[in-house]
Order: C-alpha cells, then sequence, then structure tokens
C-alpha cells in the first residue's frame, strides 16, 4: 500500500482555507508545519497559533490521480494563491515505529534517564523515566524541558510535594516522584496534556503519588517546589499565582525564558523570592528561586 504526500506553503492567514480545500478532496489528514524558523514552544490557553510561513501537508490514498489531484487544487486555490504545490508518493511502512526509532535514551545530570520505548539504559544508578513522543508538549528534547530535568536531577526532593504547572505530558512531575519526591500536582489547560500525563504515570508506577488538574480545580497549596516550564511573558503574568503557590523557603523554578529576558523573569518575582542559580542552554534560561521565609508587606 502506498500514499500521496502533498505539501504547500502559504501564509498563516491562508492555511485554514487549505485545510478545508484538502479535506474537501479526500485527505485522509492534514498538518500544519514550521515553514520558516519561527518557533512556537507553548501558545496561550484558548489560543491556536500559527508560523507566519506555514506548510501545509495532506495526506491522500496512494490511487489518487496525483495529475488530477494537482489540477483540481489549482482551481480550488485561484489564481491569489500562487504557492507551488509538491506531490510525493510514499510506500507504506510502520510509521509509528519509525517515529519512535529517531528518539534515543536521554541522559540528564548524572542520574536521570528518559528512555523511549523498545530501548535499555544500561548505566549504574540510573533513575528512568520510560516516556515516548506524543502529542502533549515536552519530551526532554527542547532546551527548555532538558534544563529542568538537569536541575532535578541534582535536587534533593525527598519528601517534598511537587507542582508542575503546565505539565504537558507530565515528564518533570513524573521525574521528581521516580527522584524521590514524596507526591507530585500536574495542572494545564489542555485536557489531551492532563490524560498523556496520566498515561506516563501509570507507565511509570507513579500514577497513585500524581494528582492532575485543570488551573480553575487545582488546590491552593502552598507546595514545596514548583516548577513551570512554559514562556518568559505567561511567568510574568502569573508572578501573583505562582508566588501564592510556593510555601515560604520553598523553591520556584522557572523555565521557558530567553536568555535576554532572564532580568525581567527575575524582576517579576525578585520582591519574594532570592535567586539561587540560572542555567543556559541553547539561547534558553532557567532560573531557581527561593522564596524567603518572612511574609512581605503589602
Amino acid at each position: 500500500m502506498s500514499w500521496l504526500l502533498l505539501s504547500l506553503v502559504v501564509p498563516k492567514q491562508q492555511a485554514p482555507l487549505i485545510e478545508a480545500l484538502l479535506e474537501s478532496l479526500g485527505a485522509l489528514s492534514v498538518t500544519f508545519g514550521d515553514a520558516g524558523d519561527n518557533p512556537l514552544l507553548e501558545p496561550p490557553p484558548g489560543s491556536t497559533e500559527l508560523w507566519d510561513s506555514t506548510r501545509v501537508t495532506g495526506l491522500f490514498p496512494g490511487d489518487c490521480d496525483a495529475d488530477e489531484l494537482r489540477a483540481r487544487i489549482g482551481q480550488g486555490l485561484g489564481p491569489e494563491i500562487s504557492a507551488p504545490v509538491q506531490l510525493e508518493r510514499l510506500e507504506d511502512q510502520a510509521w509509528e515505529r519509525a517515529w519512535m526509532d529517531a528518539f534515543q535514551p536521554m541522559q540528564f545530570g548524572h542520574r536521570l534517564w528518559i528512555r523511549p520505548s523498545g530501548h535499555r539504559v544500561d548505566s549504574p544508578g540510573a533513575v528512568v523515566v520510560d516516556l515516548d513522543p506524543g502529542l502533549a508538549f515536552g519530551t526532554g528534547t527542547h532546551p527548555t524541558t532538558a534544563l529542568c530535568l538537569r536541575w532535578l536531577d541534582q535536587a534533593e526532593l525527598a519528601g517534598r510535594t511537587v507542582l508542575d504547572y503546565g505539565c504537558g505530558s507530565g515528564i518533570l512531575a513524573v521525574a521528581a516522584l521516580k527522584l524521590g519526591a514524596a507526591r507530585a500536582l500536574g495542572v494545564d489547560h489542555d485536557f489531551q496534556a492532563l490524560e498523556a500525563s496520566a498515561e506516563n504515570a501509570r507507565k511509570n508506577g507513579v500514577a497513585d503519588r500524581l494528582g492532575l488538574y485543570a488551573p480553575g480545580a487545582l488546590p491552593g497549596g502552598p507546595y514545596d517546589l514548583v516548577l513551570a516550564n512554559i514562556l518568559a511573558g505567561t511567568l510574568i503574568e502569573l508572578a501573583p499565582r505562582l508566588t501564592g503557590l510556593v510555601r515560604l523557603g520553598g523553591d520556584l523554578v522557572l523555565s521557558g525564558v530567553l536568555t535576554e529576558q532572564t532580568e525581567a523573569a527575575h524582576e517579576a518575582y525578585a520582591a519574594s523570592f532570592d535567586l539561587l542559580e540560572t542555567l543556559s542552554a541553547e539561547g534558553w534560561a532557567l532560573l531557581a528561586l527561593r522564596r524567603r521565609q518572612t511574609v512581605e508587606a503589602i
């Protein structure tokens, strides 16, 4: 069995129209991707962001007539959209396995590993989190997540309660539990992320110690450690909320901050927290903060 893969690059405002056209012509699936260099790591809650230059890809059954499909797309697009259409014939294969094979075990710090299915980790004293790439954000491959995992590997977590704010795949909460945390909570506005976190917790044998919540249902805390791997603008907006979730003397770890945004992110929390350390990788920074023991004057 074979497939016909069609792709074209259009401005983001045209992408939904192209999607509707491909679906009307019998596309089995339609996906959007970045055709330039403008990553969208985590859009704001409730929004659907697209890249300025968006690659629209449609997958069609292999018995489609390529010439006819190209002609019908040309008719549907009209003269105002002149994007060249690319068609490629694909032979069938185990797509899921091919996708998974591209991911290898990754080490963070001295002992923490993220291990995709079908792989082994032969390292004495390894703490292994079993996690496969999925729809929810967070597999360890992006520097913002990697920085958090590196920080967790060296943190003293025994007996602590950890909150993963914006949990995505649940990777940080699950890693904290496997590294010794007593209990963890994950919060995310995306129901799909909460489902992914629950499945990853079950896969790693920590589901009984992980609670998952929508933002409005999250227990008020405070917590020993709060992890927030989001984006700088959102972290700054959330400063009052996140501050209230950290106990006096507790820790707050902020990631998703570009190195040039470090000062602004720190300033948003400086009234209540001391900066312990900053980690950086590939233009991204992590801020580890500790809440002061005294209650701030209002």
